[in-house]
């Protein structure tokens, strides 16, 4: 069968830059998807999405005039409703054939078939496949009405009387297969082979010769590349070059790749420019500064090779490309300059105030109706990173002092200016005002998403200050009943419960806790609640508890991703120190290797089920009343084994303990062969259990090993 390129083309007023991409995809995807569903192309067929500013498009290769013949079966009604008693149609039959377009099918064409209850009626055969012509109204339609527009519009056709909603005012319709226009309407248009170029270079409009040629003809005659990604990349090779003409580079971290992903869906004829500012204004910190270009100007700051330092010159992506382009330059510079001088102003009026004298007035900042002001919690944040600076050994005045300074800088300028600079802009008055510098990090560093940092001596305070500052978060938000609910957390627990994670793992690894007098979870949790409650505010009392849970279940998700998840659960059944957690599943993961494991994670878990049923305490093993060999045997290994798993557990040594445990796998299973555990004195009963449960204490101290029972 013959086949031709398919090309289909919304072209619109401006669509909105950060949902250009996610459009332009789901348009393309919508219409390929729904092509392969009636046959028109084959799965895996290639096609080509196309985005820019002012348009929407795909071209899809190989698509069918007409798809192939299709067995169909129909399930029309029951025999018995079906048939008369002489076998003839009824009526209701005859009526359903009409529906389904097989009136020209007798009772001799149907099929008996029984669904295990009763007899159906089934028609069988060939249907012709979906005609092109005939189906792709139906394809356009879905395709427009599935977009994930982020906001609907409502505008009125040329007609003055009918309305539309989309997410812009649409202007052209295209449809070409091959170089034949197929009839297709969408949002008050009728289907053409007119496209539109540049709005400014190029040729207004044109006819595209056929749908194969849409990106050649929109380049060469339209000046647009109409590519989304080849446009991201044709602008992202121009900017590297022009850093690299001036010694300079445009950065990597993340903001830059976001910033790409809007210019792109800004421009349909990218071409760079150089700008640059005074050199003044670099006295303001250069965050500021970079912040108001790309937030505000859609600029690329540019910054030395070997010092990353802010450089007075930028980049713009422009939509025009002419041979004088010094009114654009000037015209770039001459906007950006009232901003920076605004950051600059704004900064030099907020030195004019020393950081501390702030923090007064976050008394008159509500943080939360039930939980007081910002001065009110950055007293509760203060203990607690006391509290947590003592226990890992830290300075504990330092973080006090930085916990008293985090949130002043939310009553300057700059921030009520630029709120993504929070904390920053902090650590920068604070280094004006003399600060200590690992204050001054410290406040910096609360709003880091995880703390990735290699933990030492240096900045334990701004360890201390961000522990403290989520788990006062967590314990307040929590307590108040404002849980996270299926996407919804708007105070962001789930992000605050993953940097504790991430704090205690990075602890964990520079090896800074204290086993004798370590920073525990539950215990820093405990103490939080009992700060809320010296200020009569009434939270859940489980709160603590139940704070704990949602931390370890977000670890849970965390570690499953990466080990078993029965290795996971026997480790976390424990609730272990968390900074524990990760070394306990390895040593876990090494133990289930062993042949020991299964048969001792099965006695395991039959020795708790044993235990659960005793009521009360248990006591301690009698030795006298051991007469069984077996029972005999397992005492004397439970007596050896025990003290040096503990030894190990004490010092960390999971998998040396465990490793300890699987020597009792002989005496445990003999045991259980030869040993009647509930015998009929109780005396005997009752020291069998104690054995059982000295033994379930030692095999348990690095996991609940019958977790791994399967």
């Amino acid at each position: 069968m013959t086949t031709k390129p398919l090309l289909i083309e919304l072209f619109t007023e401006e669509l909105p830059p950060k949902a250009l991409r996610r459009l332009g995809e789901a348009f393309a995807q919508s219409i390929v998807g729904d092509l392969t569903k009636v046959n028109l192309i084959t799965a895996g067929t290639a096609f080509q999405s196309f985005a820019t500013p002012r348009r929407l498009a795909v071209c899809v290769e190989n698509v069918l005039a007409q798809a192939p013949e299709q067995d169909f079966a129909e399930k029309l009604m029951p025999v018995k409703v079906g048939l008369d008693a002489n076998g003839a149609a009824t009526p209701a039959l005859l009526k359903k054939l009409a529906s389904k377009g097989l009136e020209h099918l007798s009772v001799a064409d149907l099929q008996i078939e029984s669904d295990g209850k009763q007899d159906y009626l089934v028609a069988k055969g060939k249907a012709a496949g979906v005609q092109l012509v005939q189906h792709l109204q139906s394809v356009v339609d879905k395709a427009i009405e599935n977009l994930p527009i982020p906001k609907v519009m409502r505008y009125q056709l040329a007609d003055g009387k009918t309305t539309v909603k989309f997410v812009r005012p649409a202007h052209g319709l295209v449809a070409l297969y091959g170089s034949d226009v197929i009839p297709v309407t969408a949002l008050g248009l009728d289907s053409s082979k007119t496209t539109h170029g540049h709005r400014f270079m190029g040729k207004v409009s044109f006819d595209l010769d056929n749908a194969s040629s849409y990106a050649t003809q929109l380049a060469q005659e339209g000046m647009v590349i109409a590519s989304y990604d080849e446009r991201l990349q044709t602008i992202r090779d121009a900017l590297n070059r022009k850093a690299e003409e001036l010694n300079l580079t445009i950065g990597n971290e993340p903001a830059v790749e976001d910033l790409l992903e809007e210019v792109t869906s800004l421009v349909e004829h990218p071409t760079i420019y150089v700008g640059q500012f005074e050199e003044k204004f670099l006295a303001v910190p250069q965050e500021c500064l970079i912040l108001t270009m790309r937030l505000n100007q859609k600029y690329f700051p540019l910054f030395d090779k070997s010092t990353g330092k802010l450089s007075h010159r930028f980049l713009i992506v422009s939509n025009m490309q002419v041979q004088d382009p010094h009114n654009i330059i000037e015209g770039n510079e001459r906007v950006v300059r009232p901003r920076l001088a605004d950051a600059e102003f704004f900064f030099n009026t907020d030195r004019k105030q020393t950081l501390a004298s702030r923090v007064d007035q976050l008394g008159t900042i509500v943080y939360h109706n039930k939980l007081g002001t910002q001065l009110a919690r950055v007293e509760r944040v203060r203990a607690l990173a006391r509290y947590i600076a003592e226990k890992l050994g830290a300075n504990s005045e330092q973080a006090d002092r930085a916990a008293f300074l985090a949130k002043a800088d939310l009553t300057s300028n700059m921030v009520g200016e630029f709120p993504e600079l929070q904390g920053i802009i902090g650590a920068y008055y604070a280094k004006g005002d003399g600060e200590h510098s690992s204050v001054a990090q410290a406040i910096a560093d609360q709003y880091l998403v995880r703390f990735d940092k290699p933990v030492s001596e240096d900045n334990l305070t701004s360890v201390a200050l961000f522990i403290a500052e989520r788990i006062e978060t967590l314990v307040g938000i929590w307590g108040i009943g404002l849980l996270p609910t299926g996407e919804r957390d708007p105070y962001a627990l789930r992000r605050a419960a993953l940097g504790i994670i991430s704090a205690f793992d990075a602890l964990q690894q520079a090896q800074v806790f204290n086993r004798a007098d370590k920073l525990k979870l539950i215990d820093l949790l405990k103490f939080a609640q009992s700060l809320f409650s010296k200020e009569n505010i009434e939270i859940n009392q489980a709160t603590a508890t139940e704070v704990q849970d949602f931390i370890f279940e977000r670890l849970r998700h965390q570690l499953q991703t990466n080990n078993d998840r029965f290795v996971v659960d026997a480790v976390l059944a424990l609730n272990p120190d968390l900074d524990e957690v990760a070394a306990r599943v390895n040593a876990v993961s090494h133990f289930s290797t062993l042949p020991e494991a299964s048969s001792l994670a099965a006695a395991n878990k039959r020795i708790g089920n044993l235990l659960k049923k005793v009521e009360g305490d248990v006591g301690t093993v009698d030795n006298t009343k051991l007469t069984d060999a077996a029972e005999i045997a397992l005492a004397k290994v439970i007596d050896e084994v025990a003290p040096v798993a503990q030894t190990h557990f004490a010092q960390a040594e999971f998998t040396q303990a465990l490793q300890s445990v699987a020597k009792t796998r002989d005496a445990v299973d003999t045991f259980f062969n030869d040993v009647m555990v509930m015998a009929e004195d109780p005396a005997v009963r009752q020291n069998r259990l104690a054995l059982l449960n000295k033994l379930h204490a030692t095999m348990n101290l690095v996991a609940d090993l019958s977790k791994l029972a399967q």
